[in-house]
């Protein structure tokens, strides 16, 4: 049929519809299913999908016989719905026929969208940067989903992330002898190192103390060095057990970068295979080439041709970057702030221009003032961001653009902050001009009457962007959030699927404190995975042991399993399982810090941080240790009706509430932060150091106080434990007068 693959619909179960087709990394919905060329991403011929994508994915409508099979969700609201159609006839009660009709509408979104209201998993600590005094920022590199990266750019270097850990230099250099010192002194004979260096030490025979941790080197000579720790105290070794043999000391792999702190968060970048390009209206277009984990080269690469305006020379390079329909675009230079550049098909540094399909070229949007290009979005058409309007890049046929065929219509008139826009779907998502407002730049209908429109999705919530958005990044799996950074650093999700409607603003205060006040996000980067949960990579500033520290750190799993023994639910944090112990270590970039602490799945008293350690009270085979932090909800003001109308305004009394929870342990509720009541889970049976078994159900709880105009729910989760509200179902008293 003219295409490079072919795959057979699902059977088991059967697949009556096709909802969503997916390659891996872009996702085409059922009323978009185009490629970026502007055909058909697949066709259905029988019962075949034929495609030239070399990876299908498909979210497919199914049929289910076996009625063990359905979902309970299903169950629910069926049942439900059945019962709002029998009420009247058995009860005879119309508000009986409202109240189970509304039932069935509660159950129906339950069983549409699973989660309710859940907690965030912690964050795990994977390293500190490199330079804790400057800022830095993390880019990912995606070769395939198995084979993903996170740079860490700071000032004029580059370090990478692989598998969630550091990547080190292909050369491991022997360490031969360890003095017992202060500072100890290693034997390498001809290391290389240099005063500063950060090294990876591991498998020391007898001074164990040494591995598994990150040094600076200090004292260095032709063949020997000393250590430092991260926070610059050289390492004591006397009291540590006597050298037997073996060890390595390895560095920290890094790259030059022609990029200082000061233009990091200014970069704009696009990667096709091992690629990536990079602009900067002050740098000349860049490549970064990847050949292995520990081998990546900058170039500055040629353009051919000679466009006109000119695209390269000094202090005129382009702002923004893309990849649509084959070709590499560019976007406003110093001179020429409303002008894109188009590559010549398939030859993505080729600026020649001419009237053949495949040559290059160049358009200057005409406005009746200057409107600098913000963002470039590729999806079926190139959406473009400027400072005072949104425009979409189409041909005036069906085919695809051409010097001859290109065609720019302008559709709103909100403007784009300079924040790069995220894509769902064939969705662009983009901070509007000043940064407070999100919109959703959308196709609503014909691209030649409708067009796009861009409805604002903070219109329910617009305190939470106080201050303006800075960065945006996008998790589909497991949850579809979109997450952004404000400018005060703190960092912000949005639960975005809008096949079921549903658009949710949370904030999320990271575990810690920076001087007197919150961590600090300072960025972050997604990476999707074949895992079903995509990664967030952040990185967060603290004040540590008296000192400002930046750490990379990354968002755990929100499907831990069903047992608190592997819950995640501190920040910066690690995790052990082993052998029982009551002595934790290598948690040196704790220093000093008081930490929460999840042992055995039970909650256990705080510790300080001393020596990279703590001691148990008990002997624990796994264990969380990190900041902890606090999960807050509260209502809206509750419409519980009243005799003469609404009983909004008047005074109202809530005597209970019922929660519906689902694999939750450990919460309280109440009417106000300040009268919380925990709700037990833990009987007298159960040992105090054991896990309490994850609970699902419905639980009761009686609230304190009188009538008041306040009839709000609140629910706060402060231990290292789950949570999951599906519903909350108010019993209450309303005072008419």
């Amino acid at each position: 049929f003219g295409y490079a693959h072919q795959y057979p619909l699902p059977t088991d179960p059967y697949c009556l519809r096709v909802l969503e087709f997916s390659n891996g990394s872009m996702s085409y919905p059922q009323d978009n299913m185009k490629n970026n060329s502007g055909g058909p991403a697949f066709v259905i011929e029988g019962r075949n999908i034929v495609t030239d994508e070399g990876t299908a994915k498909i979210k497919y409508v199914a049929r289910i016989t076996d009625p063990n099979e359905y979902d309970s969700g299903l169950i629910e609201a069926l049942s439900m719905r059945l019962a709002a159609e029998m009420a009247y006839a058995i009860t005879g009660s119309t508000s009986m026929v409202q109240i189970t009709t509304s039932a069935y509408d509660q159950s129906l979104k339950e069983a549409r969208f699973v989660g309710g209201v859940k907690r965030r998993p912690g964050t795990e600590f994977l390293g500190e940067v490199k330079a804790s005094s400057v800022k830095s920022r993390l880019i990912p590199f995606q070769f395939k989903t198995s084979d993903t990266y996170i740079l860490e750019f700071g000032d004029s270097i580059m370090r990478v992330y692989r598998n969630g850990a550091q990547v080190l230099n292909a050369t491991a250099k022997t360490i031969t002898a360890i003095t017992k010192a202060s500072p100890g002194v290693l034997t390498s004979n001809s290391h290389g190192f240099s005063n500063g260096d950060e090294v990876y030490i591991v498998s020391v025979g007898g001074m164990t103390e040494l591995n598994g941790r990150n040094y600076r080197v200090a004292n260095s000579t032709t063949n020997t060095f000393s250590l430092t720790d991260l926070y610059g105290t050289a390492i004591n070794t006397t009291g540590f057990t006597t050298f037997t043999s073996g060890g390595t000391a390895t560095e920290i792999f890094e790259l030059a970068s022609p990029y200082p702190e000061a233009v990091l968060f200014d970069l704009r970048f696009v990667q096709s295979a091992d690629t990536m390009y990079f602009v900067h209206p002050s740098y000349a277009i860049r490549t970064l080439v990847r050949s292995d984990h520990n081998n990546w080269t900058f170039a500055t690469p040629s353009i051919t041709g000679s466009p006109s305006p000119a695209l390269n020379t000094s202090d005129n390079y382009p702002s923004v970057v893309t990849f649509f329909e084959q070709r590499l675009v560019f976007g406003n230079t110093n001179n020429n702030p409303q002008t894109l550049w188009f590559s010549k098909n398939a030859d993505y540094l080729n600026m020649t221009t001419g009237t053949g399909d495949n040559d290059a070229l160049i358009y200057t949007i005409a406005s009746n003032q200057v409107n600098a290009i913000r963002y470039l979005s590729p999806t079926r058409v190139l959406s473009v961001g400027t400072t005072a309007g949104e425009y979409v890049v189409t041909a005036t046929s069906d085919g695809p653009v051409t010097p001859t065929t290109t065609l720019i219509r302008k559709y709103s008139n909100y403007g784009s902050a300079a924040v790069e826009p995220v894509q769902v779907a064939d969705v662009t998502l983009f901070a509007q001009r000043g940064g407070r407002k999100v919109r959703e730049f959308k196709f609503a209908g014909d691209v030649n009457t409708s067009g796009y429109q861009a409805p604002d999705m903070t219109i329910l919530a617009e305190h939470i962007t106080d201050g303006g958005i800075t960065q945006f990044a996008y998790q589909q799996e497991p949850e579809s959030i979109i997450w952004a950074l404000r400018s005060d650093g703190t960092l912000l999700g949005m639960t975005y699927r809008r096949e079921e409607d549903v658009v949710g603003w949370h904030k999320h205060v990271i575990g810690g404190v920076f001087g007197s006040g919150q961590a600090v996000v300072e960025s972050i980067a997604p990476l999707p995975t074949d895992t079903g949960n995509d990664d967030l990579y952040m990185i967060v500033k603290r004040t540590i042991n008296s000192q400002t520290k930046r750490y990379v750190e990354v968002l755990k799993v929100f499907d831990f399993g069903s047992v608190t023994t592997s819950a995640f639910f501190v920040d910066g944090g690690l995790a052990y399982a082993g052998s029982a112990t009551t002595s934790l270590s290598g948690l040196y970039h704790l220093e000093g810090q008081s930490v929460t602490i999840l042992a055995n799945g039970a909650t256990h008293p705080d510790e300080t941080v001393s020596g990279g350690g703590i001691t148990l009270d008990y002997s624990s085979t796994t264990a969380a240790v990190g900041f902890g932090f606090t999960s807050e909800m509260q209502t809206m003001r509750i419409e519980s009706g009243s005799e003469d109308g609404t009983s909004q305004g008047k005074p109202k009394r809530i005597h209970a509430v019922t929660l519906r929870l689902f694999e939750a342990v450990g919460i309280e509720v109440g009417n106000s932060a300040d009268e919380l009541d925990r709700i037990p889970f833990r009987d007298s049976s159960m040992a105090m150091d054991q896990a309490i078994p994850l609970f699902t159900g419905d639980k009761d709880v009686e609230f304190r106080g009188g009538y008041d105009n306040q009839d709000r729910i609140y629910v706060r989760q402060s231990q290292a434990l789950p949570l999951t509200v599906l519903a909350l179902y108010p019993r209450m008293n309303t005072f008419d007068t």
